[in-house]
């Protein structure tokens, strides 16, 4: 998912020539105490992207594959991860940064976000009535999923705001984006 609402506050702040993290102001909030609930939701709905096709991934091989619930979740828990990640990668690579560089940036942007989306979402998903025990081809399935991902996201919007509002979290993909 791209960040394309953030290009012109980037682009704001490279011309008042103020380094990332210092205190500014430009409606987001990002490193001066405060992120709007707009930035938070972004930053999480960018989370969620990653989560939701890790989980549905991993739900689906390990379903398919016959695996047990515990290494079908932690397949998918893994492949939310590494989508997650992925997706904030694609956009640093893009700025022109080292793979090394970008690897710790989606390190630093989105670890808690995710680990935060995927207990919520896994933990959801545990206690709902028989949704560890559907199939694929069951409606419960695919409700449960879903349910669970959209409360993961109310729970996950406030931490990330929280992080953004400290110049923390997704906060640092931000000096990146063109």
């Amino acid at each position: 998912m791209e960040h394309t609402a953030h290009t012109e506050h980037q682009h704001q702040h490279q011309h008042q020539g103020q380094g990332h993290g210092q205190g500014h102001d430009h409606g987001s909030g990002h490193g001066s105490g405060t992120a709007s609930w707009a930035t938070a939701a972004q930053a999480t709905l960018h989370c969620l992207t990653g989560c939701a096709i890790g989980e549905v991934l991993g739900m689906v091989i390990g379903t398919a594959a016959g695996w047990g619930n515990l290494p079908t979740t932690l397949l998918a828990i893994v492949l939310a991860f590494f989508f997650g990640y992925s997706l904030t990668m694609r956009g640093v690579l893009r700025a022109g940064v080292d793979l090394r560089t970008a690897i710790r940036v989606a390190l630093a942007a989105d670890t808690l976000s995710i680990a935060v989306m995927e207990l919520i979402d896994n933990g959801v998903i545990l206690v709902w009535p028989s949704a560890m025990d559907a199939t694929l081809a069951d409606a419960l399935f695919w409700i449960s999923l879903a349910v669970s991902l959209v409360i993961a996201f109310v729970v996950t919007t406030p931490v990330n705001k929280w992080t953004i509002g400290r110049g923390k979290g997704h906060a640092v993909v931000h000096q990146y984006h063109h």
